[in-house]
């Protein structure tokens, strides 16, 4: 598979006012003349941004497809601007809730990726109680809802937890990068207002679940405790018995590419 590339400078979006206004990067591909599908929409995952494999995979296959893309950068994150550690899930979702605003498609299919998988419930909630754009369908990979409380409260150790109450952060060595992971403080109060797995999520639209069973950062138990919130929608949940978190390997991203082209085309 080779992905065909947008122009390397991206457009920018200001969101937010004042000491709160940072500059978000995107890139749009608009559909071919003629296509009529859902415009795919990528949600990035914690520490990633729209340059990764998954993200210009969905890219080129929407491409492929004639369908429009979007792609950004949460702030603090890739091209964006702004501090990471200023970052919050009601931040992220305010951006990503921009960029679709400001780019108005009619429909979206969203395709969210560990982190990106609470942003993209999240969105499909905030999307609905606005009317538009209707949500397609999601494909979420590895998704990662609510895991600031259900993956790291539970285990934070004292020193984390002393670090959070007089640093208002603490750090963890990173598996995919040479610098650590920071988690703040505002971080994890925020994503307890924000919340998805606390009753039955309603999409009113299919989704598939993609999850490696040697993911070590969000375990496959996760997402089977998503699926039983998810009880009146089409749900597919892949379990791929090798696969680790990143997904990344060609044959996760053919299955990636699957679920989207499927989904694209009901």
């Amino acid at each position: 598979m080779v992905a065909s590339l947008l122009p390397s400078d991206p457009q920018f979006l200001t969101v937010g006012d004042g000491d709160s206004s940072r500059r978000i990067a995107m890139h749009v591909r608009p559909a071919a003349a003629d296509g009529q599908g859902p415009t795919l929409v990528w949600l990035s995952g914690y520490r990633s941004d729209m340059a990764g494999t998954k993200a210009v995979e969905m890219d080129a296959l929407a491409e492929t497809l004639d369908l429009a893309a979007i792609r950004f950068d949460y702030s603090g994150h890739g091209q964006s601007g702004g501090a990471f550690t200023d970052g919050t899930i009601s931040r992220w979702l305010e951006e990503a809730l921009a960029v679709i605003a400001h780019v108005g498609p009619d429909r979206v299919l969203l395709v969210g990726s560990s982190m990106g998988g609470w942003i993209a419930l999240r969105l499909l909630q905030e999307l609905k109680k606005a009317g538009r754009p209707a949500v397609h369908g999601l494909v979420l990979i590895a998704p990662a809802p609510d895991f600031t409380a259900e993956l790291i409260e539970p285990n934070l150790s004292e020193t984390e937890r002393t670090s959070l109450a007089e640093r208002g952060y603490f750090e963890e060595p990173s598996d995919y990068s040479p610098e650590p992971n920071i988690f703040t403080r505002a971080l994890i109060e925020d994503g307890r207002q924000n919340r998805v797995l606390q009753g039955i999520i309603a999409t009113d639209c299919p989704v598939h679940i993609l999850q490696g069973m040697q993911d070590a950062d969000v375990p496959y138990t996760h997402a089977l405790k998503l699926v039983e919130h998810l009880p009146a929608d089409d749900v597919v949940l892949t379990l791929i018995r090798d696969g680790d978190h990143r997904l990344s390997r060609p044959q996760d991203i053919e299955r990636m590419r699957d679920a989207i082209r499927e989904m694209a085309a009901e």
